[in-house]
């Protein structure tokens, strides 16, 4: 990284503002464009100086360019990246009219992503009933359950099936668990597999309405976390996979079942999905950042598309995370 360069591409109000939103979460261009009210191919120029220099990475899914900050104040502190990132972290605080700027920005951006949650919450409540079939379309349900039952060899102690829909999967491991709590942020899916799980132990489940991005669990209170078909629809997987490593106990295990990527662009359109799938480079590099050490992989060719196993182990060392509200038990 060239110090003229960067310096450069820094020299714009709209670059300016593009980092500190980079600085908390990837985004995609489009949402980019939204939160600065400019058109995208204006912020495609502005993305390109930034990567060029080397400030920014661009990686492109289906038909959507997502973009994260290749520089951070976290980072090593003898570099040119993480000095500048420090800078403009200290911009913020003490140049009030920027951080009013960043702090409308980042405002901006929750509204639209509330209302993209919004309508994902209105497709799950209105697809609840059939959504074993509708998820079932892709690969059917028999290999995949089978592999899982093999890469979940034994007991699998306190099991959080986060995203546990109609309760399919919570109920195929549930004589496997200790204790199993299926969470799920939507009442409609809560109630299918309430009517699923009510002939096992009334004390052997629970059933927890609540976001995979804000945990309402304590920490280290699980030994298995399983995402089956769900972190596709997270904006963010790196938040919730930190979510996941918080509440998974040292030596616990994490499971992501999910889509190879793929181009079907329609399933953001039509099934709510958030990511068209996920490289096993991608899934290394969140599992490693929550905290966890990548312990395997399984390929599961499907009907159309390639259903991928990830399993992870929780390191011993704790990272610091933030202190969510707790949601309610339902």
């Amino acid at each position: 990284m060239s110090v003229l360069e960067a310096l450069r591409a820094l020299a714009d109000p709209t670059r300016l503002r593009i980092m500190r939103l980079l600085a908390s979460m990837e985004l995609a261009v489009g949402e980019l464009a939204q939160v600065l009210g400019q058109s995208q191919p204006r912020v495609s120029r502005h993305i390109k100086i930034l990567c060029d220099a080397g400030l920014a990475e661009r990686r492109r899914e289906g038909g959507w360019v997502f973009l994260r900050a290749a520089v951070s104040e976290a980072g090593s502190p003898d570099t040119l990246g993480t000095a500048l990132a420090r800078v403009l972290v200290s911009a913020e605080a003490a140049d009030p009219g920027f951080g009013a700027q960043c702090a409308e920005d980042r405002q901006h951006l929750g509204v639209i992503r509330s209302a993209r949650e919004a309508s994902a919450a209105d497709y799950f409540a209105r697809h609840a009933a059939q959504w074993d079939e509708l998820r079932s379309l892709h690969i059917a349900d028999g290999p995949v359950e089978a592999a899982l039952g093999e890469m979940l060899a034994g007991q699998i102690g306190r099991l959080l099936d986060v995203g546990t829909g109609t309760g399919r999967i919570a109920e195929l491991f549930a004589d496997r668990a200790s204790h199993l709590t299926g969470l799920d942020k939507s009442p409609e899916m809560l109630r299918l597999a309430r009517t699923r799980l009510q002939h096992l132990p009334a004390g052997h489940v629970t059933l927890v309405q609540g976001d995979f991005a804000q945990l309402p669990f304590p920490d280290a209170g699980f030994d298995t976390v399983l995402f089956h078909q769900v972190l596709h629809y997270a904006f963010a997987p790196q938040a919730v996979l930190a979510e996941a490593a918080r509440v998974t106990a040292p030596g616990g295990r994490v499971v992501i079942v999910d889509f190879a990527p793929h181009d079907r662009e329609e399933l953001r359109t039509a099934h709510a999905h958030a990511r068209l799938g996920f490289s096993d480079a991608q899934i290394a590099g969140l599992l490693t950042a929550a905290g966890f050490d990548p312990a395997g992989d399984r390929a599961l060719p499907g009907h159309e598309l390639i259903v991928k196993i990830w399993t992870g182990v929780r390191r011993s060392e704790r990272a610091t995370v933030t202190e969510f509200p707790r949601l309610a038990t339902q």
